[in-house]
């Protein structure tokens, strides 16, 4: 080895990094045991920041540009290498560039569902997912809490802080909330808009700004969201009376297309379906002031059956006169 190879080799004049690979936070510059040439170029392009680094302790910090390294731009580190004039040696420092673009499209999720308070609906538990971005705003501290010396700090490398903390944070803005369930469901910008305001401190703390938050979807478990569908849809039938009509309704033309014994097997049946609602309905009304307590349908039954003038309607099994050829209640006919 020549001996200008062996210069070139020892001293640096140009520091400078190019990302190479996506999802990288932080990386030191490759020294080798070199030092840094007094005036040596350091380049920082946009989305980027150096951090100078002398024997542990952190000294300057350089935004996106063209700099040149001496006593002018290094203020801090000549204060602790105690540069009284200026150097003209060349000098030894660790170099860290930070990538401080945002890291989009960082999914987060529940891995099982958290348990709640709800206002409407009393304890539930509840899942949910979205994304986030966010990017390194203050380099010193995600080195002094977060990266440290390792050589390469990756997005991946944080992926499991963060997430956890997500779910802890929306854990608390949940159980700190008096809307319901159903109300987050449907408004999931507010809510992702107040789950960020509350992670922001943590982001902050680690040097991080959160950029973005979405909450995707929030949901109940299969088994609870099964009950809320059947919830849902007894609020939809409304007017159980009326409803219990309207099947009925729809299974007359079924029972007019049956000939024979198969059409009064129908009627029969469709009849004392009818009739249970019916009672069931009545039973479930107060009576109205001055009206008489309904009579049990059995005692009806039997004295209607020994009066011996009635007989019971064969579709909805009302007592009816014995000469009826259609029951007055139902309008079916009689054999």
């Amino acid at each position: 080895m020549g001996l200008r190879d062996f210069i070139v080799k020892q001293f640096i004049d140009v520091i400078q990094w190019n990302e190479s690979e996506d999802g990288v936070l932080a990386c030191r510059f490759p020294m080798r045991d070199l030092e840094i040439q007094n005036g040596a170029k350091l380049t920082v392009r946009e989305s980027q920041a150096a951090l100078f680094v002398n024997e542990g302790r952190v000294a300057d910090l350089f935004g996106p540009g063209l700099h040149t390294l001496n006593t002018q731009t290094l203020p801090v580190l000549t204060n602790l290498m105690n540069w009284d004039k200026l150097f003209q040696s060349p000098f030894k420092s660790d170099v860290y560039f930070f990538a401080t673009r945002l890291q989009v499209n960082q999914h987060w999720g529940t891995g099982t569902p958290i348990t709640i308070r709800d206002k409407e609906f009393g304890v539930i538990r509840m899942r949910g997912y979205g994304i986030y971005s966010y990017r390194v705003s203050d380099p010193r501290t995600f080195f002094i809490k977060v990266s440290g010396t390792r050589d390469v700090y990756r997005v991946a490398d944080l992926e499991g802080q963060l997430r956890n903390t997500i779910i802890g944070r929306m854990t608390d803005t949940f159980a700190e909330s008096t809307i319901p369930f159903i109300d987050m469901a449907a408004n999931q910008v507010e809510l992702g808009q107040k789950i960020a305001e509350q992670l922001q401190p943590t982001f902050n703390d680690l040097g991080l700004a959160l950029d973005s938050f979405v909450v995707q979807n929030i949901s109940l478990p299969d088994e609870l969201q099964k009950l809320l569908d059947q919830r849902i849809g007894m609020t939809m039938i409304g007017d159980m009376g009326r409803y219990t009509q309207f099947q009925t309704a729809q299974a007359l033309p079924i029972a007019a297309a049956n000939e024979g014994g198969g059409a009064a097997g129908v009627g029969v049946g469709l009849g004392a379906g009818l009739a249970m609602a019916q009672t069931m309905m009545g039973a479930l009304r107060p009576p109205a002031a001055g009206e008489p307590a309904p009579a049990p349908a059995a005692a009806g039954a039997a004295g209607a059956a020994a009066s011996g003038e009635t007989k019971f309607c064969i579709a909805c099994g009302k007592p009816i006169p014995r000469a009826a050829r259609f029951c007055s209640e139902c309008g079916g006919a009689q054999q």
